[in-house]
């Protein structure tokens, strides 16, 4: 694949054989940025798991404790006295059945649904249209709860959901170029222990088989996740 002047310099600028630590990795992910706007900072883990077996599909969610840079519109379905309730809490979009049938009619405007228990029929019709987006809301992320006013902070604060692959890797944003280096690495670390937390019982071996950072449009770099 021939790639762009800027990509080639940006490679040049490390060992695409080496691992770094962390700390490297994180400024590295910045300084080979090759885009003009405020790129992105994602994480990409290969994991030692069968997601053939549902006691290996790792998924979860959690608050990045510097946050993650990005703005998320957040859709809360509900209905009665909840409503209050999301709108209070600083929710972009609130509504009942009627912000459903706005959906099926090809409204996306939005990042996230949230939703209290008792719409997940409604919105279980939705299925076919919201799951090949990723939108369907689920308790395993807390996306699925009644305590609307605390996923809905959560969110805004900076929360990320992950989930393994077919292929057994879990990508995840980190934050922004724009971020201090020790914002990322502390992000780094705590995405890290989530996922080392949720190592199953069944794997053997080594558990985190690889690990790579990288902004927008920018070459991948190598982690040592060892030093962990």
């Amino acid at each position: 694949m021939k790639r762009s002047k800027g990509y080639n310099n940006a490679v040049a600028l490390f060992d695409k054989n080496k691992k770094y630590s962390v700390v490297e990795a994180c400024e590295l992910a910045k300084k080979t940025s090759t885009v003009k706007y405020d790129a992105q900072i994602r994480v990409s883990f290969k994991l030692n798991v069968d997601p053939r077996h549902a006691e290996q599909q790792i998924r979860g969610a959690m608050v990045l404790p510097c946050g993650t840079g990005r703005t998320q519109k957040v859709l809360v379905v509900t209905q009665g006295a909840k409503m209050e309730e999301a709108t209070a809490a600083g929710a972009d979009y609130v509504g009942d059945k009627e912000i459903l049938e706005k959906i099926k009619g090809g409204w996306f405007d939005f990042d996230i649904i949230v939703a209290t228990p008792d719409m997940m029929g409604e919105l279980g019709k939705l299925g076919k249209i919201l799951g090949p987006k990723g939108l369907m809301p689920n308790p395993k992320t807390g996306t699925v709860t009644p305590n609307i006013t605390a996923a809905v902070n959560e969110i805004k604060k900076g929360k990320v959901t992950y989930r393994v692959d077919k292929d057994g890797n879990i990508n995840c944003l980190l934050g922004k170029a724009s971020f201090a280096t020790e914002d990322l690495a502390a992000n780094f670390e705590a995405l890290f222990g989530a996922i080392v937390k949720a190592r199953p019982a069944a794997v053997k071996g080594t558990y985190v088989q690889g690990v790579t950072l990288s902004s927008n449009m920018g070459p991948g770099i190598k982690v040592d996740a060892s030093a962990n």
